[in-house]
């Protein structure tokens, strides 16, 4: 299960039935869940915890120390649940001791090739980065979060739950939950149709999304007046996910 040219620190902890490729390097600080496989040439370095079932592939680097000029060393985290696919080249930095000292990853999340996730995100589950997505230090992605290759975000942005960003996207504001964003500056350009319907929400439930969305961008309103139409004309969950995401907003929504 094991490659003999790996090399594995005594102090990481390992499920019995971790899978480890050749001329991989495991450091100390590093727990692997079981039915973990980890390619050949990984570097994983801790204190970082592999949920169970975790894929990587090769020349991926996954715990490294982080790029910010203001870390000193400091034993920082990264956390990953399970389920996660880590794609060729992806890069995943732990935290800093300026911010949370953890950067953490939810489950059944796929890292395209050559991704990067920087010091202190929070990401969600069942989100999908592809090909070269790089989000900066201190990022924040809702569950099922989708972001086309190339897309970027800027550090301390939001990106909600069931949002879509197109293909080499730069993203410098918040985007609110379940809209579909686009372009360099990125601007909105609708609701995440698709990826509602295909997650099983009901036609209420998109309905009022759709004119929470209008009231939103459409009716000419301040941001404040908009969110107050919206708490006064609905009560769904969904709406009232719509709604904190952009009160949670310290950059200004996509426009």
């Amino acid at each position: 299960m094991i490659h003999p040219t790996a090399i594995i620190d005594p102090a990481a902890r390992l499920a019995d039935d971790v899978e480890v490729g050749p001329f991989t390097v495991i450091g100390p600080d590093v727990e692997v869940g079981p039915g973990c496989r980890i390619g050949p040439h990984v570097v994983l370095k801790g204190p970082t915890v592999l949920g169970a079932r975790t894929r990587i592939f090769q020349f991926a680097s996954v715990g490294e120390d982080c790029q910010d000029k203001k870390y000193a060393g400091e034993p920082t985290r990264l956390v990953l649940g399970d389920d996660n696919v880590i794609r060729e080249g992806v890069t995943l930095h732990r935290g800093t001791a300026q911010d949370r000292g953890e950067t953490t990853i939810g489950s059944r999340n796929l890292f395209m090739a050559y991704v990067h996730v920087g010091h202190d995100c929070v990401i969600g589950s069942d989100c999908i980065l592809a090909n070269q997505v790089t989000l900066a230090g201190h990022v924040t992605l809702g569950d099922h979060a989708i972001l086309g290759g190339l897309s970027a975000i800027h550090q301390f942005c939001h990106f909600g739950a069931h949002a879509m960003a197109g293909g080499g996207s730069i993203i410098t504001k918040d985007t609110p939950a379940y809209v579909m964003i686009n372009g360099n500056p990125a601007e909105v350009h609708g609701l995440n149709l698709v990826g509602l319907k295909r997650r099983g929400f009901s036609r209420e439930a998109i309905k009022a999304l759709g004119e929470a969305y209008r009231l939103v961008y459409r009716q000419g309103l301040t941001v404040e007046q908009a969110l107050e139409g919206i708490r006064t004309r609905f009560s769904l969950p969904e709406t009232e996910a719509f709604v904190a995401s952009i009160e949670v907003s310290t950059r200004g929504i996509v426009r």
